[in-house]
């Protein structure tokens, strides 16, 4: 594919995944749509999207996408707390520092018994939606137990999906990508990205 056409489509998808909260698959598809191309149309993978939606936030979001982006990273660790017995890990855009207050929170939960979490949700009395969603430690299918929750700061429901692994898929959590970063994080990293609001997202 013509690198500006490649460019030209991660754009118009930074924009859908900025403006209208999509991931980043969705948006790479409706771009195609909106852009009048073939859906058999070659996509940019995500880092160039991702490069895409950053340079996006910089240029349109500076002034608000820090603030967003530390409210829901607050809500996430209020969540990683309550479900700690599950060893969560933060993933996504909320880990890697391109959220705004659009984004849905992902939440790696690492189970002995897959049934196990859902019973602690009851226990709490939480309200949720079992679903499956691709979004596991490899994109694949996993199920997802998907709430709404209220972010005090942002005035307004976030999505929660906490999303069941198995307990022996945690000891590739923290394996560097193919880029060399690592893909999520766990309760003690998501406090050090809160403890300083200047420091830069996790990359």
């Amino acid at each position: 594919m013509h690198t500006s056409l490649s460019d030209e489509i991660a754009c118009t998808a930074a924009r859908l995944v900025v403006q209208e909260g999509l991931e980043w698959g969705p948006a790479k598809r409706r771009a195609l749509r909106q852009m009048g191309l073939p859906g058999r149309t070659a996509l940019p993978d995500n880092a160039r999207v991702e490069a895409a939606v950053r340079e996006y936030i910089q240029l349109f979001c500076a002034d608000t996408q820090p603030r967003e982006l530390r409210a829901l990273r607050q809500l996430a660790l209020v969540w990683m707390e309550r479900m700690a017995a599950f060893r969560p890990h933060l993933g996504g855009a909320v880990w890697h520092g391109t959220a705004t207050r659009l984004s849905d929170i992902y939440l790696q939960l690492f189970c002995d018994d897959s049934k196990s979490a859902e019973i602690a949700l009851m226990d709490q009395r939480v309200g949720y939606e079992p679903r499956r969603v691709s979004a596991g430690l490899r994109g694949e299918s996993v199920e997802a137990l998907s709430l709404g929750c209220r972010s005090p700061e942002l005035g307004e429901m976030i999505g929660v999906h906490l999303l069941i692994q198995d307990l022996d898929d945690l000891r590739g959590a923290l394996r560097p990508g193919a880029r060399g970063r690592v893909p999520r994080g766990d309760v003690s990293a998501v406090r050090r990205l809160l403890q300083d609001t200047n420091e830069p997202p996790a990359r």
